[in-house]
């Protein structure tokens, strides 16, 4: 059986080394990760320069991962410095083939540190940042054409061997993955193009390993916006972080559920576990 975990963490500079309340509750949420003891751990809009993680955040990792490699990729020269950008801690045990992935999305996506993938003997661990359709959604376009790119990618993964994809997807796929449907159908992630995108990527093979466990429970969410103070307090949320795998392993999965980040709000955590 293998534990995985994924994390928008928004921004992993400030978690390691801000002294602000919403950091001391990003470490808090990094503890209850590091109990948790996953096999791999997926992080995502880390912010990180080009460069990478600063010495100073090396260290600080060693002491709090002392039993985990990681692998990450940032945003580079030609799109925004110290945006987006995922990491991956596996645990030191493993050997995988590490791949940035490009998947000729619309220029500047493929810069921008979306994605990182994980080559096993048996399956693959990808991890995905999948842009947002933006404010009065100016990118929707270019985001359906990104998922549709991504859904591709996914499907060559999975002619080889089975894949676990997993990250903030940006889209709640359905009415009950978010607290007011009725009145989010023009806002970003919950458009019909960019849930018609997810069912696209799900048609590719692919089970979201929450639903696949869960059904139609209603009311549990992996994201709560931070501009509104009552919105977890309400638990007015959406579900926009996911664990997919391919159809043929779905079956394998015993676990697929959110992890309790306590008073922070913005993501919280997700955990799959999967016997492969």
């Amino acid at each position: 059986m293998k534990k995985f975990v994924s994390w928008n963490i928004d921004s992993l500079n400030a978690a390691l080394t801000s002294d602000s309340n919403r950091a001391q509750m990003s470490r808090e949420v990094l503890k209850s990760i590091i109990a948790y003891d996953p096999d791999f751990i997926s992080l995502q809009e880390t912010k990180l320069p080009a460069t990478g993680p600063t010495k100073k955040h090396l260290e600080i990792m060693e002491d709090l991962f002392p039993d985990y490699d990681h692998v990450w990729t940032s945003s580079r020269e030609g799109a925004r410095k110290s945006y987006a950008g995922t990491m991956i801690l596996y645990k030191k045990e493993f050997n995988p083939i590490v791949t940035v992935p490009h998947i000729c999305a619309p220029e500047p996506m493929d810069l921008e540190g979306r994605m990182l993938t994980l080559e096993f003997d048996d399956f693959f661990f990808t991890t995905v940042y999948t842009p947002n359709a933006g404010d009065g959604l100016n990118r929707l376009k270019e985001r359906q054409d990104w998922d549709k790119c991504y859904a591709n990618y996914l499907s060559s993964l999975d002619a080889d061997k089975p894949v676990i994809a997993t990250g903030d997807f940006n889209v709640a796929h359905k009415e009950i993955d978010l607290k007011n449907p009725e009145s989010n159908h023009m806002s970003a992630g919950f458009t019909d193009e960019e849930r018609e995108g997810f069912t696209n990527i799900l048609n590719k093979g692919f089970t979201d390993t929450f639903r696949h466990v869960h059904g139609d429970v209603e009311g549990v969410y992996t994201w709560w916006a931070q501009r509104v103070k009552t919105s977890k307090i309400n638990n007015s949320g959406w579900r926009i972080d996911y664990f997919l795998v391919s159809d043929r392993i779905k079956d394998k999965v015993s676990k697929s559920e959110m992890m309790d980040s306590g008073d922070r709000q913005d993501h919280t955590p997700i955990i799959l576990e999967i016997d492969i």
